[in-house]
């Protein structure tokens, strides 16, 4: 397969609308994305290759996979498909199931290997010398976050679109805030991007409090086909929040 692979517009439009209200990328920065060989961050990779090779500024552009050594979890056809494409590739396998077993209190596992890769992610950064974290979640997923933060833990809150952690040394982006699940679906199916099945297997072993959101959502939407447009207007103040995480 080419790596010049079609990307509609329906798709770009919505990641270089976050890009620049958001600030999201300087000249000269350098870019890791956090790459799980699902359909959103394979989507946004291609995008951000794109973005490199037609933007007025410099950024250079890398990608990461954890592997929590999770049972049935495959990242290996990664590795040959980002060289294919000339992208900087780190992989990184730790045994974040096995830990998980003896250090993970009240949290969901989901939440634990979560913030475990995160500071794995942030100690390649480092390592490596990139100074941005791109991250692949979409509008589905902040609605789904705002309706869990709202119904569980009474608060106002959803993730940030451009922050920087509590170290103050690497920035946080997420360029897909206004792009729909579905957009990356279509582009996956049509692109035939090797997408890894159940890229997190733990998180599709049982329901979860998000995939309870994500069927309220997509229930409601039924009823309502402009729910996504309100929920992003409600959320919008909330993305440019910039607190350290």
């Amino acid at each position: 397969m080419s790596d010049e692979i079609k990307l509609p517009k329906a798709l770009l439009r919505p990641i270089g609308r976050a890009l620049v209200e958001h600030g999201m990328l300087q000249d000269g920065d350098r870019v890791l994305l956090g790459v799980s060989g699902g359909k959103d961050s394979l989507s946004l990779l291609h995008c951000l290759r794109h973005f490199q090779r037609h933007a007025p500024i410099h950024f250079d552009l890398a990608a990461i996979t954890v592997d929590p050594q999770v049972e049935d979890f495959d990242p290996s056809g990664l590795k040959p498909y980002l060289a294919k494409l000339g992208v900087p590739y780190f992989y990184e396998s730790h045994a974040i199931a096995e830990q998980a077993k003896t250090q993970m209190k009240n949290d969901s596992f989901c939440a634990f290997c979560s913030r475990m890769k995160r500071g794995i992610m942030y100690s390649t950064c480092r390592r490596e010398g990139y100074n941005v974290l791109a991250l692949a979640q979409h509008l589905d997923d902040l609605a789904e976050s705002f309706l869990m933060s709202a119904f569980n833990g009474g608060q106002l809150r959803t993730m940030k679109a451009n922050y920087t952690n509590r170290e103050g040394d690497v920035r946080i982006i997420r360029p897909m805030i206004y792009v729909r699940e579905r957009q990356t679906i279509d582009f996956a199916r049509a692109a035939e991007l090797p997408v890894i099945a159940d890229s997190c297997p733990a998180c599709f072993a049982k329901p979860t409090e998000r995939a309870r959101m994500k069927a309220l959502l997509a229930q409601e939407e039924t009823h309502n086909k402009d729910l996504f447009k309100s929920i992003l207007k409600a959320i919008t103040p909330l993305l440019s929040v910039r607190e350290a995480g």
